[in-house]
């Protein structure tokens, strides 16, 4: 069982960039020392929703500041940068760091990126594939050549090589993307608007068995889960709102407005929000229904760098000790389809 900690590195507005980011390399340094066995780090262009545009480049930075945990990026968005300059990147962080690097990838969204790095709607349509597949083809090779509908090149040495290539990831919001990351033998990394049910339907869509698939969740711990949604309610709309805002189409396509209150209160719903024990509970939910066991958490969802390092505290002492307990109890043979139904909501 693997646990990790997520880190958007949104800007609360009444912070400045430098802070909010001084905010998550503390979160990370604290995640190390609380017990959790990686972090991952969001990739955002032009919002305060994430203030950090390179997650590479800041992963680096925290591979240097710590010495045992691994740190992944979830995700890289390949429609914005060249898949060999981020395979590159990828593999330097992989000798670096002695293996403690993790690349996730994913394909963004039709944003006014595409416009700005110049790499248009067209790749971001219809050339995942081809950039997941030269990603992939670099980090596993000495020499390679290309010759595709958005990429073409002669043949080159692959420097640096890591003879052992970083783990690589695919983020999955649709079945399309399932089977292309399931075709290449890839894990998926799962998002926080879905809940067990859901996601149990994505690893059996998906069908590659025994793949070390990534679950993310919105966490936060207190005495009660009426303190936790509290703080949950009263601190993520704030940053969720005005960050909202700059998702940006690059198109005039509609993108319908959300509601960052009643966004939060599905956070709670969905995910470990409450007491040790209700955290606990929801996250055996989570491993039992969709049979991850590898557990990202959200810790940040109330915008306040003391809470978030309380958070962290709380979670590495009260709640991952009892979880992997718990999980280390259930009877191997007790598969998460021959699981009572159910969507592991609280009320």
């Amino acid at each position: 069982m693997r646990f990790g900690i997520f880190l958007l590195a949104a800007r609360s507005p009444d912070e400045t960039d430098a802070a909010a980011l001084a905010r998550t390399v503390a979160a990370a340094v604290a995640a190390e020392r609380a017990g959790f066995d990686d972090v991952w780090l969001a990739e955002h262009h032009f919002m305060t929703y994430g203030t950090v545009p390179s997650a590479t480049v800041l992963a680096g930075h925290l591979l240097a500041l710590t010495d045992r945990v691994h740190v992944g990026t979830a995700v890289s968005v390949l429609s914005t940068q060249h898949p060999v300059a981020l395979a590159e990147q990828a593999a330097m962080l992989a000798l670096l760091s002695g293996g403690r690097f993790r690349l996730g990838v994913g394909r963004g969204g039709p944003w006014r990126d595409l416009e700005v790095f110049g790499t248009g709607l067209r790749r971001y349509e219809h050339g995942f594939a081809e950039s997941l597949d030269l990603l992939l083809a670099w980090l596993r090779s000495d020499r390679v050549g290309w010759s595709g509908e958005h990429f073409a090149f002669r043949e080159v040495p692959v420097v640096p090589r890591a003879p052992v290539p970083p783990p690589v990831a695919v983020a999955c919001t649709s079945p399309a993307t399932e089977a292309l990351a399931a075709e290449r033998g890839l894990p998926m990394i799962l998002g926080m608007h879905v809940g067990p049910t859901e996601k149990a339907a994505a690893v059996a869509r998906h069908g590659v068995p025994d793949l070390p698939h990534v679950s993310t969740h919105l966490a936060q711990v207190a005495d009660t889960r009426e303190r936790a949604v509290e703080a949950v309610l009263t601190g993520m709309p704030r940053w969720l709102g005005p960050g909202l805002e700059g998702y940006v189409p690059v198109d005039d396509r509609p993108r319908p407005p959300r509601d960052p209150i009643g966004y939060a209160r599905r956070m709670c719903d969905l995910h470990p929000v409450g007491s040790p024990a209700d955290c606990v509970e929801s996250i055996v939910t989570t491993v039992e229904r969709t049979g991850i066991r590898h557990l990202v958490l959200l810790v940040e969802a109330t915008g306040s760098g003391p809470s978030t390092l309380e958070n962290i505290a709380r979670l590495g002492a009260d709640v991952l000790p009892e979880a992997r307990a718990a999980l280390e109890r259930r009877p191997a043979a007790h598969r998460p389809q021959d699981l009572p139904r159910g969507d592991g909501r609280r009320r």
